[in-house]
């Protein structure tokens, strides 16, 4: 199978030093590790409700997701804001490594969720490549390449084990085309439209395109529950968005490089962008995904000199921990990691994002308020909240701490627009 694309080096923007922004989309198809185990829910029970097929029965309706955050609620007055942590997942195919159940059993030992933007193709069998007709390309082509029949039922397992257990089923589109003349970069919004209706296609007509009667049903509507993506080397967000907002999605994580502050919007979708972090050893900033770790390490090289990987491993993890850290210490500007299931430089980085996770866990279970979520549960959080206090919280800088402290900081934002509010609904009754 083909290897992960490439993108060249760009700046982080005004505050930060500059980085490599690079982003490498896809899933690493070296051989290794076991097969998922146990049923296709991961020894869970099924749904409550009744399945009730939709479709050709490759997805169904189960109910309400199971394992989801209590509704959010507005920031207090003078209230200091949770500390979001939003690991996600690029491509997120099972090819036999394990990546996916080994994640899967990390998120559920700490009562965590996360996102995972599965690619289309990774559902369709390479005898059906032609079905597939990419914006700009040739019929059937892939720069991720299609997965074995074996290794797309492991993908069916970890997709219905990830949503049964509360985490998010996004997208990564399908053929995850970074250059020439086929490059996401040029696609219009007309493009990425017949893009996402396939990606979706994919996934919810994975039966009829395998012919498979034996495996379950994916347990959501996926019409309902593809709310977000992230685009393959994170290129065209610009073109893309116009169309997710038609679409009704609700945010979108492709930016190419961005800053540990509160988001916005951009075209009226919630902007996620990987984040700038410190780089231990190094004036300039990484950006938080595991493949832009390794091209400052290795310059690419997926297979670089072992000798060099305990060291690597620990700053790979160092960085994450440290990106956490200063946002958690200063502005608690929510924190975004990316990833891909991969085994590149002996699998150090799936070790380091394991660390990361690790020491955020511990922090959430000492009792203060860090959640590790879903970008969907991150929005369901944010579209509750006062517009006021969030552009309030979109003037701390990275690193800055609120002055005065959260209580003074946020004390009177909240109160001012809890007053307006009370006023505005007094004029409107006299």
């Amino acid at each position: 199978m083909r290897e992960f694309s490439r993108r060249g080096a760009m700046g982080l923007g005004a505050g930060a030093a500059a980085a490599l922004g690079l982003s490498g989309c896809g899933t690493d198809m070296s051989d290794g590790g076991g097969p998922i185990g146990g049923s296709p829910a991961g020894g869970h029970a099924g749904p409550k409700h009744p399945v009730r097929p939709i479709g050709d029965g490759s997805t169904s309706f189960t109910g309400k997701q199971p394992h989801q955050p209590g509704k959010p609620e507005p920031l207090e007055a003078g209230q200091t804001p949770p500390q979001f942590v939003i690991f996600s997942w690029d491509g997120a195919g099972e090819v036999g490594t394990g990546l996916f159940t080994r994640f899967l059993d990390l998120a559920k030992e700490h009562d965590a969720h996360m996102t995972f933007f599965l690619s289309g193709l990774y559902l369709l069998p390479e005898s059906k490549k032609r079905m597939y007709l990419p914006p700009n390309n040739p019929k059937g082509a892939s720069d991720i390449g299609y997965l074995t029949d074996e290794h797309i039922k492991m993908t069916l397992k970890g997709v219905h084990r990830a949503w049964l257990e509360g985490h998010e089923i996004g997208t990564h589109f399908n053929g995850h085309f970074c250059g020439g003349s086929g490059t996401v970069a040029n696609w219009t919004p007309a493009q990425w439209r017949s893009e996402i209706d396939q990606a979706k296609s994919f996934v919810k007509e994975w039966r009829t395109n395998t012919g498979w009667s034996d495996m379950p049903s994916l347990p959501f509507d996926y019409e309902k529950e593809l709310v977000g993506g992230r685009t393959p080397c994170l290129l065209g967000q610009n073109n893309l968005l116009p169309t997710a907002k038609a679409l009704g999605w609700r945010y979108d994580a492709s930016s190419p490089g961005g800053l540990q502050q509160w988001p916005d919007k951009k075209q009226g979708v919630w902007d996620f962008p990987l984040q700038g972090i410190p780089f231990p050893g190094h004036s300039f900033e990484v950006l938080s995904m595991d493949y832009n770790i390794l091209a400052n390490q290795s310059h690419n090289s997926t297979k670089a000199p072992p000798a060099n990987y305990p060291g690597w491993r620990t700053q790979a993890a160092d960085a994450y921990i440290a990106g956490f850290k200063r946002a958690y210490e200063t502005n608690r500007a929510p924190f975004f990691i990316g990833n891909h299931f991969e085994q590149w430089n002996g699998g150090i980085y799936m070790d380091a994002v394991e660390q990361a996770f690790k020491y955020v866990a511990r922090e959430k279970e000492k009792g203060e308020d860090v959640r590790i979520v879903s970008f969907r549960q991150f929005t369901d959080w944010l579209d509750v909240q006062k517009p006021e206090v969030l552009d309030k919280l979109r003037t701390l800088n990275v690193g800055e701490q609120p002055a005065g402290g959260w209580k003074s900081f946020l004390g009177d934002v909240s109160t001012s627009s809890t007053s307006s509010a009370s006023a505005s609904s007094g004029s409107a009754k006299s």
